[in-house]
């Protein structure tokens, strides 16, 4: 049997008055889910523990059948893992966004959509001013990239599980002032954001940007800081093999470390200019050689970011109809299968961030039974006794024999 999850990233949402009441989910023109929901059933699960922050590495690891309580220790050694970083027992990963802050306000936890080749050139410029002694910068993709803090003998690293950070996303037009680290080391990473401050400004190309009325990166958020996990491979615990279809490092991360094969996919931006097509395709192909894939598209997300409910909107019925559909189409034609479609977290257009909370999602399959259901959305998911309070109990009813 196969099995195909698609993950609308940060989805679920509220009604909004922008489009007459509804959520994104029920103004978007979906036929593909609504007929998974029609043929099989529609519930919500909670991805996301009260006591852990909302966010797409708590919430898709728990989405995957790994409880965040026990298995989650931060969300940049999963991108570490992404980018074949080997990190010791005592060392350190910290996400390192380039953001735009203006008179103490966060204008963009993107620095604007920073061009990657401009990135890769300001982590050279960080490492060579403020890299060495244990602490290396690695370019990610854009504004997405990597500290990693190497313990040294004569001296312990001063973070702790205690340590705090915000994600810039959280941050999108508020003071920064009172989301900076706390915690036990939390003054070194404060004096380290402030030292990139100089550095970026004297890069000449991201002055120019400055000077074109673009957004600039003007200096470096660090969080999500974490050490090494250790994951049981998804095969041995669910005896699958998985394929991962993403152009997000994190849940390249994750998928390196459950010992699914990361599938490269031309156009695949994590923006909302994805080749959505592609994704669909690729995923197709992947299931020549896997018995489970998984395609996460983040462009719903950074709508919610963005605060665009026509981007999300759109981003939906993409979704539907070049990845839901022609996989849902080809599972159909080739045997048994189960299919599942659902997001790892809400992401509110109010708030322009991830929120804790159910989400809905619908499957159908060889062995599901069909409910009463016949749309995909947070509404008819609230009105369903198909309930999962802790989000990991979901991959294993999914994947049932």
């Amino acid at each position: 049997m196969k099995f195909a999850l698609i993950i609308p990233d940060g989805c679920a949402d509220e009604p909004q008055e922008s489009l007459g009441g509804r959520t994104p989910l029920q103004a978007a023109r979906t036929p593909h889910m609504d007929a998974i929901a029609r043929r099989g059933v529609v519930g919500r699960a909670d991805n996301v523990p009260a006591s852990m922050p909302s966010g797409s590495d708590v919430a898709t690891m728990s989405l995957f059948g790994y409880d965040p309580l026990k298995y989650h220790t931060g969300r940049a050694p999963l991108e570490a893992a992404a980018q074949g970083i080997e990190l010791g027992p005592d060392d350190w990963a910290i996400r390192c966004n380039f953001v735009t802050v203006r008179n103490g306000i966060m204008a963009s936890f993107t620095a604007g959509q920073i061009p990657g080749e401009l990135a890769r050139r300001l982590i050279g410029d960080l490492q060579r001013e403020l890299g060495g002694d244990g602490l290396e910068f690695h370019a990610g993709v854009s504004y997405r990239n990597l500290l990693v803090c190497r313990a040294r003998s004569e001296s312990k690293l001063p973070f702790t599980r205690e340590t705090r950070s915000t994600p810039p996303h959280d941050v999108t037009d508020q003071p920064i002032a009172g989301q900076l680290p706390a915690g036990p080391g939390a003054d070194w990473l404060r004096d380290l954001m402030q030292k990139s401050i100089p550095v970026l400004a004297g890069s000449p190309e991201n002055q120019a940007r400055f000077s074109r009325g673009e957004l600039s990166a003007t200096q470096i958020w660090l969080w999500g800081l974490g050490q090494r996990p250790a994951l049981e491979s998804f095969e041995a615990r669910f005896g699958k093999r998985g394929a991962m279809i993403t152009a997000v490092d994190l849940l390249r991360g994750i998928a390196a470390l459950l010992g699914w094969k990361n599938v490269d996919v031309p156009g695949a931006t994590g923006y909302l200019d994805t080749d959505y097509a592609a994704k669909g395709q690729y995923a197709i192909r992947a299931l020549e050689s896997a018995d489970f894939v998984v395609v996460h598209v983040e462009a719903t997300d950074e709508a919610s970011h963005e605060g665009n409910a026509k981007a999300k909107v759109e981003a939906l019925e993409r979704i539907d109809r070049d990845i839901v559909g022609p996989l849902h189409a080809h599972l159909e034609k080739s045997g048994d299968y189960r299919i599942l479609v659902s997001p790892d977290h809400p992401t509110f257009l109010r708030t322009k961030t991830h929120s804790h909370g159910y989400v809905p999602f619908a499957m159908c399959g060889a062995g599901v039974a069909a409910d009463s259901a016949t749309n995909y959305d947070e509404c008819t998911a609230s009105a369903s006794k198909l309930v999962f309070d802790r989000g990991c109990d979901l991959m294993p009813f999914f994947l049932r024999s």
